[in-house]
């Protein structure tokens, strides 16, 4: 069977190569120019890992640099210039902690750039476009090749947009008065695509074609992008990958206080808001960045993830657009969605990244299970039943035993459940209603590309830790010798980024025979899902025996359920 698969995969391949030549350029441009609203810009060529050429415009401008008054601000159209603007290089990341390293970068509060990738040049092509709004707890990361390179997507004849935008509290300040609202971040992503928007079809790309997708922190911006009034229109499809909107990390909650303390922590302790922003607006932009740890509450010391400049509920004002003012789950259950069609999922161990760290806290843990229990739950009931959950927590997972190495799977399927499959799944069933196609994955491809799981030295635990699917959709340093080396590794990475483009393209991931099985969209009554593995296969009700506990305990909390909206 298996055998079989592989020979239809590279016959798929081959013929997809010889089709593909009428999306690229039939003589490339040794000097790529192309003009956009705001003026005329110089790419270069490269040659991808199938040996194709492409085109890169780098370090992109599409909005004014939020710098001296502007630092908090919403984003402002983008100046145009005179002369040939050099697109060659990336522009500068934003101001940042990196989360993988742990060190401040000092960037640039000048990083409103994004990068397109494409393989033709001609208006007529209309290829399908990805956008990619990059993970890293809403605290780290870019839009930079690097990482995100576009050479896997790219063989599958699609344009990939990545972006930057402005991180921690640069970019999800909330002062809760009309200068600073909150949530700028994610009004620079809308203002990227609304760049995509108006220019992409000089670039080959179809505006009325696009697709965006993200990863943890960007999974969770695709998520909120659904539900925000601000985005409607501006993009046709959604790919979700290890995060939505109605996690606990997914909004930033009592922002004011936190920015007060904030500004203590760097020396200012004030009760007046706008003698705040004063502040810090004169600070220099990398004082602000690394924050999130030094304002953490007690309770946001022990309990879930540590990201808390995220996207906010807006205060409204007059005059002002806001980007979300209702509680995501108010939307979802009021059906005031973007509604579009979705393809969503987790990996099968997204804990193991979160696996030390419990391991660290394993004595507090097993005295003080309470902190098990979700904030959203917490907030809804007493102390006591806090920590009656926590037990319940606990011994579902442990049964009699404590936290410890010898339950390491068991920790690696606490975390991945309370920080991301359950939520994903409670998410799936109430987007339902808004009747579009949702295509429901778990993620299990283990193999060299790995790089997380790998990293962290727990092959020896079984599934596919946080991230790790990103090393099948973007060519990196990290993973190039496994990828050049390892032929089974290239089939695999083929067929997910032909998945992933496929539903860009036609907003159904398997419209052929290519893959070996048709994926069934979700429905309430079948709860489908695609297990993504080697031999991948149809399943119903993903992790049901742990879903249904989840459900169990945000139902008796009384907030919404899975099991309250079956009908």
């Amino acid at each position: 069977m298996m055998k079989a698969i592989v020979v239809t995969v590279v016959l798929c391949a081959t013929l997809f190569v010889r089709l593909s030549t009428s999306s690229q350029d039939k003589q490339p441009i040794n000097d790529p120019i192309v003009t956009v609203r705001e003026g005329k810009l110089r790419g270069s060529v490269h040659t991808l890992v199938d040996g194709s050429t492409s085109y890169s415009f780098k370090g992109i401008p599409y909005a004014e640099p939020p710098i001296g008054k502007l630092r908090f601000k919403d984003p402002l159209p983008p100046k145009s210039w005179k002369g040939i603007r050099e697109a060659v290089n990336h522009g500068s990341v934003c101001p940042q902690f990196d989360i993988t390293t742990e060190k401040l970068i000092a960037g640039d509060e000048n990083c409103l750039f994004l990068n397109v990738f494409t393989k033709s040049l001609t208006a007529s092509a209309k290829l399908p476009v990805m956008v990619c709004i990059h993970g890293g707890a809403f605290t780290s990361g870019s839009g930079n090749s690097d990482f995100l390179g576009p050479d896997y997507l790219l063989q599958h004849n699609v344009i990939l947009v990545t972006i930057n935008y402005r991180l921690e509290m640069l970019g999800f300040l909330s002062l809760d008065i009309p200068e600073v609202p909150g949530n700028a971040g994610m009004k620079d992503q809308v203002a990227a695509l609304k760049w995509v928007k108006n220019n992409i079809a000089q670039f080959g790309g179809d505006p009325n074609n696009v697709s965006i997708f993200g990863e943890s922190a960007g999974s969770a911006a695709v998520s909120h992008h659904l539900l925000s009034p601000m985005s409607k229109g501006l993009f046709n499809r959604a790919i979700e990958q290890s995060g939505t909107s109605i996690d606990d990390w997914g909004v930033g909650r009592d922002p004011v206080a936190r920015a007060f303390r904030a500004a203590k922590v760097l020396g200012k302790d004030t009760k007046d808001v706008h003698e705040l922003l004063d502040f810090l607006q004169s600070v220099p932009a990398l004082d602000l960045a690394g924050l999130t740890f030094k304002t953490d509450t007690e309770d946001e010391k022990n309990r879930g993830l540590p990201i808390h400049f995220a996207p906010v509920i807006e205060k409204k004002f007059n005059n002002i657009e806001p980007f979300l003012c209702e509680e995501p789950l108010t939307i979802l259950l009021s059906g005031k969605t973007n509604r579009v069609p979705i393809m969503i999922g987790y990996n099968s161990a997204e804990g193991l990244l979160m696996l030390s760290d419990h391991l660290s806290k394993a004595d507090f843990r097993n005295k003080n299970p309470k902190y098990l229990v979700p904030r959203e739950i917490a907030q809804k009931i007493s102390e006591d039943k806090t920590k009656v959950f926590g037990e319940r927590i606990k011994k579902f997972y442990v049964g009699n035993k404590e936290f410890s190495n010898s339950t390491a799977e068991e920790i690696v399927n606490l975390q991945t459940d309370i920080n991301f499959a359950y939520n994903t799944n409670r998410f799936v069933h109430l987007y339902s209603a808004a009747n579009q196609p949702i295509y429901k994955y778990r993620f299990n491809y283990v193999t060299d590309m790995n790089f997380i799981k790998i990293s962290l030295g727990l092959t020896h635990l079984k599934g596919v830790a946080h991230a790790d699917d990103l090393f099948y959709l973007f060519n990196n340093a990290d993973t190039k010798d496994v990828y050049e080396k390892q032929e089974k590794v290239r089939q695999i990475v083929y067929k997910v980024t032909k998945l992933w483009t496929d539903f860009a393209k036609t907003g159904n991931p398997t419209p052929d025979n290519s893959y070996g099985v048709k994926w069934e969209p979700y429905t309430r009554t079948g709860k489908e899902y695609l297990n993504l593995e080697e031999h991948p296969t149809v399943g119903h009700a993903a992790d049901r025996d742990r879903t249904n506990f989840w459900d169990s305990l945000y139902c008796e909390a009384g907030v919404p359920c899975i099991a309250r909206y079956n009908l």
